[in-house]
């Protein structure tokens, strides 16, 4: 059996910003341990840096343009290079989902839908609304840079949102996705084999990276409003203990929004760059406490923090806030706080550090949920029965 995942962006702001660690690559590898031969087949925009092919998966990316009508023109290719018997749709977007579906009409193979976010929820969400006059439509259409050019524009991301019941089958992972578009829950997987502390000593980690100096308070992704690294560096702020920083790995690929932490917080701050997912686990192993503090908004419920899995998986204490699916996924094994909260950020920050052993046993049980419940071998378990359903 052979599964094409379309993935609509591999360039370095989309699917090839992490590499192997995101989404479309965990279904890959979860499939891969049902024996199901896998492909990622997608496009990059031709001013970005695109995916190349990786040891784990074939990689097919298809150059294009980033606005209609010229980026039509790769559709052909992209639909000539899927070979699989069920086509994996990533994400609710005409480029992945709307390709899926041509394919299908087609081919008559399958169409699995994976839904990892609400992409409205960027654009307003239900309230959003394109009402333009008619010379503001006019202008959209015609002019070279008109919003409806772009390829996501939200009135398209709303167009896909009504193909969601065409697939024959829907995977989603937080609670928020399935009362929003239903289907079978499929939890992010993390490669336990890979992020395992016995491999990793913590004081080398540190002295490698520069860190040994300080207490390390970790945030292994790129850092947006929604976030909530504004209320840890807040705590911080509270705490006022010269040898504690939050350490941001990777940064903001999008906007400016590490510089306008860095202008208030800068003193709190140490910033290491993006690197392989095979190196994130030695570097994870550099933290003393790993935060993810999302704050309550509608991209945040839609979310399945991987940065959650990342320090269960590490065996590192998770200071998290109850925001989403977060408490069902840390258990009784983490620490959470209220979401807007730097008061009580500061407090467990403190009682963590107060009883760091005491934190870091906690936190073995951490791993061993992520293991039953959140692995590769959990999402392949889930995958079987997936591709059972649409065969």
């Amino acid at each position: 059996m052979k599964v094409s995942i379309i993935v609509s962006d591999l360039s370095s702001q989309g699917a090839g910003r992490w590499g192997g660690a995101v989404r479309p690559f965990l279904l890959a590898k979860a499939l891969k341990k049902i024996d199901c031969e896998v492909e990622i087949v997608g496009f990059y925009r031709r001013d970005k840096e695109g995916l190349s092919s990786s040891p784990d998966v074939p990689i097919i990316a298809i150059p294009t343009h980033p606005s209609y009508p010229r980026f039509l023109t790769s559709v052909p290719k992209l639909l000539n290079h899927i070979t699989g018997d069920i086509i994996y749709a990533y994400k609710v977007k005409l480029p992945s989902l709307g390709i899926a579906l041509l394919h299908k009409i087609k081919s008559g193979y399958p169409v699995i839908l994976d839904i990892d976010d609400w992409e409205l929820s960027w654009n307003g969400g239900d309230e959003y609304q394109y009402k333009p006059s008619v010379f503001k439509l006019f202008k959209d259409i015609w002019e070279p840079d008109g919003a409806l050019h772009k390829i996501e524009h939200p009135i398209y991301l709303r167009w896909a949102e009504k193909l969601v019941a065409k697939a024959d089958a829907v995977t989603i992972h937080t609670q928020f996705l399935y009362d929003r578009f239903g289907g079978i829950y499929l939890p992010n997987g993390k490669d336990t084999a890979l992020f395992d502390p016995s491999l990793y000593n913590p004081e080398n980690s540190r002295d490698k990276y520069g860190l040994s100096n300080y207490r390390i308070v970790m945030f292994p992704g790129a850092p947006t409003p929604s976030k909530g690294l504004q209320d840890v560096l807040t705590a911080l702020d509270i705490l006022n203990q010269p040898d504690i920083r939050l350490v941001i790995v990777g940064g903001n690929p999008y906007n400016d929004y590490d510089r306008q932490l860095t202008d208030k917080w800068g003193r709190w701050i140490i910033k290491i760059p993006k690197s392989p997912p095979t190196v994130m686990p030695e570097i994870v192993a550099a933290a003393h406490i790993i935060v993810v503090p999302q704050r309550d908004t509608p991209k945040s419920l839609a979310q399945f923090p991987l940065k959650l899995t990342d320090g269960m998986a590490m065996a590192k204490p998770v200071l998290a806030a109850r925001v989403g699916d977060i408490p069902e996924i840390l258990g009784d094994t983490g620490y959470l706080v209220d979401p807007s909260s730097p008061e009580q950020i500061a407090d467990t920050l403190q009682l963590i550090f107060s009883d760091l052993e005491a934190a870091n046993n906690r936190a073995l049980k951490a791993r061993e949920r992520c293991k039953e419940f959140y692995s590769i071998e959990a999402m392949a378990n889930v995958l079987s029965g997936v591709i059972e359903k649409v065969l």
